[in-house]
């Protein structure tokens, strides 16, 4: 009998968790035995290893073969634990030294060939490795690039089983892998379209410009044709950079997701996803039985999630979102498995004012709808996930003069991102020792106890609260929006004006 030992990292939502894999060689009919919770997949790795073994030019053990997946009571899937096992394996059949897979963690899925293809999860399961305190890291070629992404890892990328049989063999020493630089991944702002695209629209600018200072959820009314989508694709633009903790964050979600290319293995701009209003809870927050992926208000993640003609998306769909809004996190629960998503996004909801979409413009007087049909129509917004969304404003439809007005003297996405960032660390620095990173992060009861504003600067939102108009829950987005207004107006403190203003961004139409 013989025992070989090799480590690879299973993937739970966008963490990694060790995995033990054992070989054992006993004598008897040569038979392929897989234990320890594997799912359909990697049931069928043993055809997959068994192939690329004998292409490689090695020898498979005429002998019965029990590889074992440890901890056995964690659920496994995936074919990134290919290279683990066939490792595994040789070393039982001594065909490697099995000592050169101590203190090693193996990546990645082999094809019939031998060849080593990239998997998806790679920076998380480097991440755990280093926890674990195993610093090499074998990985696919293709998968190189984000391994090194995480500090202290030692990478040794390799491209089919025969580099990887000489490496462990001592006989290779693999190139290191390629280096990303900040500089080299910077996406041009011109990629998401430039503010100054939008036709007057001067609510409508500030709107998105307090959103981006303050990581404020923002939502949108009004008729087609106002500028609410050119106003929300141009938002990411208005966005600060991430910085190397929310890159890293962003990239272990879209790793997880599959979504990096291979040419940008680091996320460094805030992502944008806009969903067709068909999307189901699933897609939006994530789905699976036994493998969780992350959906897509993981996906923005830092970044902005768009839903246009919001009021179309399902009821069900819409308030799925409540919870995220609140945490940052969505938190999966199945049978056999948990996990946990981050999902701090910025929301963007756009709807038109009524079915025909007619109410609001110049064609007002064209529109058939009655009252309770339109009212029932942005009833499938409920109030709830409404009363979460802390910017809300109604656009008119721009004028012909609007429209034909030089738009060399509208303000570019470039100076609007600038006040922003200048807003941003402001309250950085306000925020420092915290764990929040904006306004709209800080709880209600921190706000009120750490930074408490004078009743004479409160005064007209506390009669508001008490008309009925503002919630418990809406009044300290008030106050929320005040401080980012602070920070962008670069005064200390908010003063009557910025609570007014915060009111008016929050309660359009409201009654004095």
């Amino acid at each position: 009998m013989a025992l070989a030992r090799a480590f690879s990292v299973a993937i739970v939502g966008v963490h990694g968790r060790l995995v033990e894999v054992e070989a054992d060689l006993a004598n008897g009919l040569p038979a392929f035995t897989l234990v320890g919770l594997p799912d359909a997949a990697l049931h069928e790795a043993r055809e997959r290893i068994r192939a690329a073994i004998v292409n490689s030019g090695q020898a498979w053990p005429s002998q019965r073969i029990t590889v074992g997946l440890f901890p056995a009571t964690l659920p496994k899937s995936g074919s990134g634990f290919d290279v683990a096992m066939a490792a595994a394996v040789l070393g039982a059949a001594a065909t490697i030294p099995p000592t050169s897979l101590h203190g090693r963690v193996l990546l990645g899925e082999l094809a019939l060939d031998g060849r080593l293809r990239p998997v998806r999860g790679v920076l998380p399961a480097v991440l755990a490795a280093l926890g674990a305190g195993l610093e090499r890291v074998v990985v696919p070629e293709a998968n190189g690039a984000e391994a090194a992404l995480v500090p202290g890892a030692v990478v040794e990328p390799v491209k089919d089983l025969d580099c990887l049989v000489r490496l462990l063999r001592g006989e290779f020493t693999p190139g290191p892998p390629s280096m990303i630089t900040m500089n080299s991944l910077q996406a041009s702002v011109e990629d998401v379209g430039d503010l100054a695209d939008v036709a007057g629209q001067s609510r409508g600018r500030l709107a998105v410009e307090v959103a981006a200072a303050g990581g404020h959820h923002l939502f949108m009314q009004g008729p087609p044709g106002s500028g609410k989508t050119m106003l929300a694709e141009r938002l990411p633009g208005l966005l600060p950079a991430l910085d190397t903790e929310a890159a890293l964050e962003v990239t272990a979600v879209h790793s997880v997701a599959g979504l990096l290319p291979a040419d940008c293995p680091l996320v460094v701009r805030p992502p944008f996803r806009s969903p067709h209003h068909s999307a189901t809870p699933g897609a939006l927050v994530g789905a699976g039985s036994t493998v969780l992926r992350p959906g897509l208000a993981s996906q923005a993640h830092r970044g902005v999630l768009f839903l246009d003609e919001a009021p179309e998306f399902a009821r069900l769909t819409l308030d799925a979102l409540r919870q995220p809004l609140e945490s940052g996190v969505i938190e999966l629960a199945r049978a056999r498995i948990s996990a946990r998503f981050p999902a701090r996004f910025l929301l963007v909801l756009a709807a038109n004012p009524c079915p025909c979409a007619r109410a609001g413009g110049a064609g007002a007087r064209l529109c058939d709808c009655p009252s309770l049909v339109r009212r029932r129509y942005l009833s499938r917004l409920s109030g709830p996930l409404l009363d979460r969304v802390d910017l809300q404003v109604e656009l008119a439809a721009p004028s012909r003069a609007e429209l034909r007005a030089d738009y060399n003297y509208a303000e570019t996405s470039a100076v609007v991102a600038k006040r922003v960032q200048s807003a941003r660390d402001a309250a950085a620095c306000r925020l420092a020792g915290t764990p929040w990173r904006t306004s709209a992060e800080i709880p209600g009861p921190a706000l009120r106890r750490l930074w408490p504003l004078p009743t004479s600067v409160t005064r007209l939102a506390d009669r508001v609260f008490e008309s009925g108009q503002l919630t418990a829950r809406g009044l300290d987005r008030v106050l929320r929006i005040a401080w980012t207004l602070a920070d962008l107006a670069g005064v200390a403190c908010p003063g009557p004006t910025q609570l007014g203003m915060a009111l008016d961004l929050r309660l359009p139409g409201r009654s004095q």
